[in-house]
């Protein structure tokens, strides 16, 4: 008769365990509805959640209570309040690119076969703080922690094109040097080229920081959007032709964006 007690007992506490699970479940879906529509109300948020309008009434209170949405006094509307807001700096102080970086970095030189660099800035210079080396990769050069022009390296132009214009102008009203006869130091074409890289997601840099190496970049973000760093694949100009080089930058923004979502950046 006992050991039925048992049973019992262990049995309600499984499905009280469960309940709490799928609470818990709800509450972050409640979360994400919000951060996928910006504000909705108890009826839009029970719809997709397939449940019953008390149920996420009683959720968002809990959430409410916690800081964590807040309701809009006129509309009745639910939208993220200031608790995720603390949370959200709380998870990305805690990040590194470069911790969060390595992985990304390798996968991407192993799936280009290249050299693969995570570079931020610093002051008027992009440093590589990340390197990693695909197949193919057969230069000794070693990028890290190498200061390079923001002007003539893809991953210059994908940081200074996210910068706001005061620093792109500081940048482009000195006397750039030009380190090949590729090297593009003309303001009014680096402008437009800026303008392309932010267009397009990607920026490309052709034999411009030496002969015969070719490379490109893309954009990183943090969790509040700003870029913080780029990534790039570089080689040898007779591999990473036109054709090749489009393809390439694809493989590095998705290699860019996996980064971004890993420092906290929804798209």
């Amino acid at each position: 008769m006992s050991e039925k007690t048992e049973d019992t007992g262990t049995g309600k506490q499984s499905r009280g365990a469960a309940a709490s699970v799928q609470s818990v479940d709800r509450a972050v879906s409640v979360l994400e509805i919000l951060a996928r529509h910006g504000d909705a109300g108890v009826t839009e948020i029970a719809e997709e959640l397939g449940v019953h309008k008390s149920t996420a009434f009683r959720l968002l209170g809990v959430l409410e209570a916690r800081g964590l949405v807040s309701q809009e006094q006129d509309r009745g509307k639910y939208y993220l309040g200031p608790g995720v807001l603390r949370l959200a700096g709380a998870a990305a102080s805690r990040l590194d690119i470069s911790q969060e970086g390595a992985p990304v970095c390798r996968e991407l030189a192993e799936d280009a076969g290249e050299t693969a660099n995570i570079a931020v800035l610093d002051d008027d210079a992009a440093v590589n703080i990340m390197q990693a080396r695909g197949a193919s990769s057969v230069t000794a050069q070693n990028w890290l922690g190498r200061r390079t022009p923001l002007h003539a390296t893809s991953s210059g132009k994908a940081l200074l094109a996210h910068q706001p214009k005061s620093v792109q102008e500081s940048v482009l009203s000195r006397k750039l040097p030009r380190l090949t006869e590729s090297t593009v130091i003309s303001p009014a074409e680096l402008r437009a080229e800026l303008k392309s890289v932010v267009k397009t997601g990607f920026a490309v840099a052709r034999d411009e920081l030496e002969l015969g190496l070719h490379a490109v970049a893309a954009p990183v973000r943090a969790h509040d959007g700003k870029v913080i760093g780029a990534i790039s694949v570089s080689g040898p100009s007779y591999r990473l032709e036109e054709e090749r080089l489009q393809e390439v930058a694809k493989r590095t923004m998705a290699a860019a964006q996996d980064l971004s979502r890993r420092m906290g950046y929804a798209y």
